[in-house]
């Protein structure tokens, strides 16, 4: 199936405080941002038009600049607004939203204090990935090679580009071999998360998920605690090894574009998709769509 490349398409981008046409939203070859991936980016939904946990989306996408020692050089409130207008333009209805910021190309070394910050949001049509029952017979799991790095080691707490390489690697490697995605250990053999969402197991009625310390503590991740606690149901977070795996029952992963997606199998670990994962699953989907009620 042919899919029309990103910058083919048709549509408006935010880009430096302006609205411009998609096709000529472009940057040098020698940004810094390509060369040394000092550029951050966040992964947002629009339902029904309406932008989920947007003001959380753009304080975090303030908070990776932070971390990666530069200043996004609009506020919460100008970064909220553009969002909303850029879905506006592009049509409304579900969409996927990114925006994303970098170094320009002032220096062209490790240094760069005095480049400028550019910052740029699209948005695009993008409809859940699964419909709920084929999301209901659940997704497949590799176990990736890389890991996730020591929090010593790399800025693992911003949403920083330079994070996803292995992420990129280890999901081709997975694909390839017929799997959905890939789970990732941590740098100690935990287990930590997904290429590009969190994960959570089940076990006596109860939710279990990895403490989010050497990865991205996701705001989807975040939302799915609150409302499990909010129905009533245990929230353990603790460290989980391979091992611990078939003492669960159920098994999911989360995220703006996964949402909240069933697992069946990872590597030789079998799960079965059931009432806990269909319960938060149909939560959460209700809770995108009031946003004033979620928030």
């Amino acid at each position: 199936m042919s899919i029309l490349p990103f910058d083919q398409r048709e549509g408006s981008i935010w880009f430096n405080g302006e609205i411009v046409p998609w096709k000529e939203a472009k940057v040098h070859v020698l940004t810094h941002g390509l060369h040394y991936a000092s550029s951050i980016f966040e992964g947002e939904r629009a339902y029904a038009g309406t932008i989920f946990k947007s003001r959380e989306h753009s304080l975090r996408l303030h908070n990776s600049a932070g971390i990666m020692d530069f200043t996004i050089p609009y506020s919460v409130e100008q970064l909220d607004a553009a969002k909303s207008k850029v879905v506006e333009l592009n049509g409304g209805g579900d969409q996927y939203v990114r925006p994303v910021a970098w170094r320009g190309s002032e220096m062209m070394a490790v240094s760069a204090q005095h480049n400028t910050i550019h910052v740029a949001i699209a948005s695009w049509t993008w409809p859940s990935m699964f419909d709920p029952e084929t999301k209901m017979k659940g997704i497949k799991l590799d176990i990736a090679d890389y890991r996730r790095p020591d929090p010593a080691c790399a800025p693992v707490h911003a949403k920083a580009a330079g994070l996803y390489m292995i992420c990129t690697i280890s999901k081709h490697k997975a694909e390839k071999k017929g799997y959905a995605d890939a789970l990732m250990l941590d740098w100690q053999g935990r287990v930590a998360e997904c290429t590009g969402a969190n994960i959570f197991f089940t076990r006596d009625g109860a939710l279990h998920t990895p403490i989010a310390d050497c990865f991205l503590n996701g705001l989807t991740r975040q939302t799915v605690i609150a409302i499990a606690k909010q129905q009533g149901m245990e929230v353990i977070e603790s460290r989980i090894m391979p091992d611990d795996l078939p003492s669960y029952n159920e098994c999911f992963i989360v995220g703006s574009a996964a949402e909240v997606t069933p697992i069946s199998e990872i590597g030789p670990y079998k799960f079965k998709p059931g009432n806990i994962s269909r319960a938060l699953m149909d939560a959460y989907s209700n809770a995108v769509r009031l946003p004033a009620k979620a928030a």
